[in-house]
């Protein structure tokens, strides 16, 4: 999506720019979606007050950052770090306060709010089942931060964590989407998916009514984040760093980022398959029936029951979030919540893959290392592009744990319906009924 950025009058003390000043006006650099959470870690503290939040523009590859007022310092120190200053009225800290206010007014069942820094607004969205009193409140709630601060859109869904009975991964009657491969703290395999199939059930199986294959470990809904770890019961099974993106396409997935507002994202589900969109807000809050969620990524990407945990993810390998919930569907779609992997992460203390070392006698890691070092005792950990967050390094004593794959059959039949990361014995990545 095209932005432009707004035109920006920078002061001088003296004379007007002169034409080597403007010859030495660094342009803006061409970037990638993925730099602009490492910019913006490190731009955000210099700028202080000033900083209204950034967002990715796609169409023109630069990273636009807002900023509040008029200093000269301050949009330089932006131009030098290869961005578009634009210069906007609200800062991220009204607009945190902004979330506030309506953490404490109006969280109400069937809400959502997030800030958009393309608009510099916190985007509030109703959906369908907030009438009447509730609808009042909000819309009071909304109004009293000011036009400029806060906007209400409605939503013609309803926002509900994405889980059903059905096939996919099982548990308690339940069925969920599994979300991205990863390495404990402890060394052992496992995976994430969404809080709130972790805390449907403790175990989970790849087939309905089949034996389990893994155990939680940890889970968090509602509250703050909706992740779950699973760790399989086998500590020896092979878990790829992988999704299966249909039509035998893998993504190799290779590290854990933070999402930015208008990159390109795909989600990867058990009942919907690969879906494409935009992330549109950040550290979002949902008001569930079961409880409030935040610190939640919105986008656009469409979701249905049965996605819950599922990948989202960019097509260079990088694990964004797990799937929670929204409204819609992908048949009219909706907005949809993701739980960011870096936090779910840190909360467990895993790692994307099989970590840099994996199961096996790890040796150096190389910098550049082909990732899927080969199972077997030689477990030699180079981790692959990426460093540490690299995955499949050597899986040690494990040997080839996807020779489960011969007895399960076809997918289908084996209950696999795996749109995401490999579940062990159903081949090498998890090849899912709808792929």
């Amino acid at each position: 999506m095209g932005v432009a950025a707004a035109a920006i009058l920078l002061p001088n003390a003296n004379a007007s720019q002169t034409e080597d000043d403007a010859a030495s006006d660094p342009a803006p650099r061409v970037m990638s979606a993925a730099s602009v959470a490492g910019l913006i870690e490190k731009l955000a503290p210099q700028l202080g007050e000033a900083y209204g939040g950034a967002y990715y523009d796609a169409e023109k590859q630069q990273v636009i950052v807002n900023v509040v007022g008029n200093d000269n310092e301050v949009n330089v120190e932006v131009k030098k770090a290869g961005a578009v200053a634009r210069s906007v009225q609200n800062s991220t800290d009204r607009l945190t306060s902004a979330t506030r206010t309506l953490t404490s007014r109006a969280t109400i069942p069937g809400t959502a709010w997030a800030v958009d820094p393309r608009t510099n607004q916190v985007l509030v969205t109703a959906d369908r089942t907030v009438t009447g009193d509730r609808w009042n409140r909000l819309e009071s709630a909304v109004e009293s931060l000011g036009a400029d601060t806060a906007r209400i859109q409605k939503s013609t869904g309803e926002f509900k964590p994405f889980l059903e009975g059905g096939d996919a991964i099982f548990g308690g009657g339940a069925r969920c989407s599994l979300g991205f491969n990863v390495t404990t703290q402890d060394g052992r395999p496992g995976f994430l998916t969404a809080g709130h199939c972790g805390v449907a059930a403790d175990q989970w199986s790849d087939a309905q009514d089949g034996a389990p294959i893994g155990t939680v470990q940890a889970a968090t809904f509602p509250g703050d984040g909706d992740f779950a770890l699973v760790t399989y019961d086998d500590p020896a099974v092979e878990a790829p760093s992988a999704v299966d993106v249909g039509g035998g396409q893998t993504v190799e997935i290779t590290q854990a980022a933070d999402a930015a507002v208008g990159q390109q994202v795909s989600r990867m589900g058990s009942t919907t398959g690969l879906n494409d969109g935009e992330v549109t807000g950040l550290n979002a809050t949902v008001n569930y029936p079961e409880g409030t969620v935040t610190g939640l990524v919105q986008t656009d990407v469409c979701a249905e029951p049965g996605d819950s945990g599922g990948a989202l993810f960019t097509q260079d390998g990088s694990a964004l979030g797990l799937t929670s919930g929204g409204s819609g569907d992908c048949t009219a779609g909706g907005e949809t919540f993701f739980q960011p992997v870096t936090t779910a992460l840190a909360a467990v203390g895993a790692e994307i893959g099989a970590g840099a070392g994996g199961n096996g006698d790890a040796g150096e890691a190389g910098d550049a290392g082909a990732a899927n070092a080969g199972a077997g005792d030689a477990g030699t950990a180079n981790a692959g592009a990426g460093g540490e967050d690299a995955g499949n390094a050597g899986a040690g004593d494990a040997g080839a744990a996807n020779a489960g794959a011969e007895d399960a059959g076809d997918a289908d039949d084996a209950g696999a319906g795996i749109e995401g990361v490999g579940i062990p014995g159903v081949g090498e990545v998890g090849a899912g009924r709808n792929g």
